[in-house]
This record gives structure tokens, C-alpha cells and sequence, in this order.
């Protein structure tokens, strides 16, 4: 069995936005460009955005935002309901950590943060969602196992050079 790792979470800020950078090329198949990175530092939330830290060096991220849910005009939804999602960009461990309960610990504590600010800020939140590529199942599995997600559609051509170029949209309830 492989020793759990304890780890320390911190702030994504212009100071240390390289090392998203850096933990990013590591462990995607696609590259992320400038505005995600101001984008990530500008929104200065690090419930949401943040360093894994093991001993002082960063060994994983999680960048996650607040965007709305797009109204389906078949839906029965009234019009004043404002509805927001949490949408996970990224979430990656360097490669020699994996296995080691960090991203589990990194998912967990964006869900404690919704839990925490669910009558405030997050109150629009009603779910939690991330594109996952086709062909990753072992990050299906971690969403799904571990904590609930829901495989739904799958989207086209949503990866531009990299194969293959679908996904799968994994999602969560929250309320």
C-alpha cells in the first residue's frame, strides 16, 4: 500500500502562477493559454483555486470557477432563478503522487468549501461538473467511485490536437 501524503493547500497568485504553469504541462495532453492563468489569479479565490503542497512543493492544483447554467428553453425552470455550477478546469497531481488520496483531498475540500458558503456566495450553486476526454477512465472512475459524479453526454470535438478529440461531461448534484 502506498503512504498517504500529508498535504498543505495555498493560493494560485501572480507570484507563483509559473508553477500552475509548470504542474499543467505536466499532466495534460493540451496547453492552457495566458488568459486562463490571469483569468485564475484575477479571481483571488482560493477555496476554489489552489496549490497542493507536500513539504513545501507544489504537487498538484485544483482551478475551478462559478459559471452560470445555460437555460433550456424546453425546461420548466422559472426565468428568476439565477443557477450557477461549479465548473472544474483542472485538477492534476504530478505524476510521482498519484495514488496517494492528494486529488481525492483537493475534491473533497471544493466541496467543503461549497458546503461552507452555500448560503452566501455559493448560493446559486446547484451542481458541480468537468469535461473528462473519452479515453481517461481512470479519471471517470475516480469521479464517479469515489465521489458521485454522473456520466452524461458526450461532446464532440471538444479537445482540439489531441486524440482522441471527445469527452464526457461528469457532473454532480448539490441541491
Amino acid at each position: 500500500m502506498v503512504k498517504k501524503l500529508e498535504i498543505e493547500f495555498g493560493a494560485i497568485t501572480a507570484d507563483n502562477v509559473e508553477q500552475l504553469r509548470k504542474v499543467n504541462a505536466a499532466c495534460f495532453p493540451v496547453s492552457y493559454n495566458d488568459s486562463f492563468y490571469k483569468d485564475v489569479v484575477a479571481r483571488k479565490n482560493e477555496g476554489l483555486n489552489k496549490f497542493a503542497y507536500v513539504n513545501g512543493f507544489v504537487i498538484g492544483a485544483v482551478c475551478t470557477r462559478v459559471e452560470p447554467i445555460p437555460v433550456d428553453a424546453s425546461s420548466s425552470e422559472s426565468g428568476g432563478d439565477e443557477r450557477s455550477r461549479l465548473y472544474i478546469m483542472t485538477l492534476g497531481v504530478l505524476a510521482a503522487y498519484r495514488g496517494r488520496g492528494i486529488g481525492t483531498k483537493m475534491i473533497a475540500s471544493i466541496l467543503e468549501y461549497y458546503e461552507q458558503h452555500k448560503d452566501d456566495e455559493l448560493s446559486t450553486v446547484k451542481e458541480i461538473t468537468l469535461h473528462v476526454q473519452t479515453s481517461n477512465t481512470d479519471a471517470m472512475n475516480f469521479y464517479t467511485s469515489r465521489f458521485g459524479f454522473v456520466k452524461g453526454e458526450m461532446v464532440e470535438n471538444y479537445y482540439r490536437r489531441i486524440d482522441p478529440p471527445h469527452c464526457y461531461i461528469l457532473s454532480k448534484q448539490l441541491r
